[in-house]
């Protein structure tokens, strides 16, 4: 990929999205690129750029950063958080929050869904108290489209439910058509999912006991990955969490924040 057309694209996404894609990053945009520019009809990421360069329309932009911004995940990644969440986070906000009978967790940049899935089994499984009788809302968000699209649908192929997710939660929580698995509708209820782009003012999104934001701040640049941390800090209700992924680390903690480390999990809790 020539040096131009990676800067052309890299920084159309980081204005757009805020992520940074450094050099090194170049077989990763190319790739992707070339698969979006043959489903839109073009010859490759060369022609995809002229067309770019000469008519960006809004959708275009769109499917653009959508291609280059899809990470990775998996059902229950890195185990450990889930078991603080079960033992720990979850167990403390039920009797903080036994007044108002109300929990809110918010999976930012949740990808495929496999994150907000995974935190709806964990509820339904071990707080079936909370899921009845409690008003329970899990939102889940991305900048991705495409990536919303799949989540909502909730249907996964056999190599993606065998990544992380236990069998018999499979079997009690998911149905087999062909090839694929579909995500049972009272896990569906559960899980709200939005476009939400994390660099922008979060106006109406609400507050949250709970928000999971892995591995998403390593690709911001150090000036959005601290209005991304800010924006986040600022819709955590007091006494609520904020989990990281497992190599990434904020840029300061402001005063009403405090770092805590529940067994393997390193998380963030704003003081009551």
């Amino acid at each position: 990929m020539r040096p131009e057309i990676f800067d052309f694209f890299t920084l159309l996404v980081e204005k757009v999205s805020g992520i940074s894609l450094k050099t090194g990053k170049e077989y990763l945009v190319e790739n992707r690129l070339n698969e979006l520019a043959r489903s839109l009809g073009y010859r490759d990421h060369e022609e995809l750029y002229q067309v770019a360069r000469s008519k960006l329309t809004r959708q275009l932009l769109e499917q653009i950063v959508d291609a280059l911004t899809t990470n990775e995940t998996y059902f229950f990644r890195d185990q450990h958080p889930f078991e603080s969440l079960r033992k720990h986070i979850i167990p403390e906000l039920k009797e903080k929050r036994s007044g108002l009978k109300r929990l809110t967790f918010w999976s930012a940049a949740c990808s495929t869904g496999q994150e907000p899935y995974s935190l709806a089994i964990l509820l339904k499984e071990y707080f079936p108290d909370l899921v009845s009788s409690w008003r329970v809302e899990i939102l889940a968000s991305d900048i991705s489209e495409s990536a919303l699209k799949k989540a909502r649908e909730g249907v996964y192929t056999q190599i993606e439910v065998n990544r992380g997710l236990p069998v018999t939660f499979l079997v009690k929580y998911f149905k087999q058509t062909g090839s694929h698995w579909k995500v049972a509708e009272e896990l569906k209820n559960l899980v709200k999912f939005r476009k939400i782009n994390l660099v922008e003012p979060l106006r109406g999104v609400g507050s949250f006991d709970v928000i999971l934001c892995r591995y998403v701040l390593i690709y911001f640049a150090p000036a959005m990955k601290k209005r991304v941390w800010e924006n986040l800090c600022r819709v955590l209700n007091p006494g609520g969490y904020l989990i990281l992924g497992a190599t990434e680390f904020p840029p300061g903690l402001p005063p009403d924040m405090e770092k805590k480390i529940l067994g393997k999990t390193v998380c963030f809790r704003r003081k009551d």
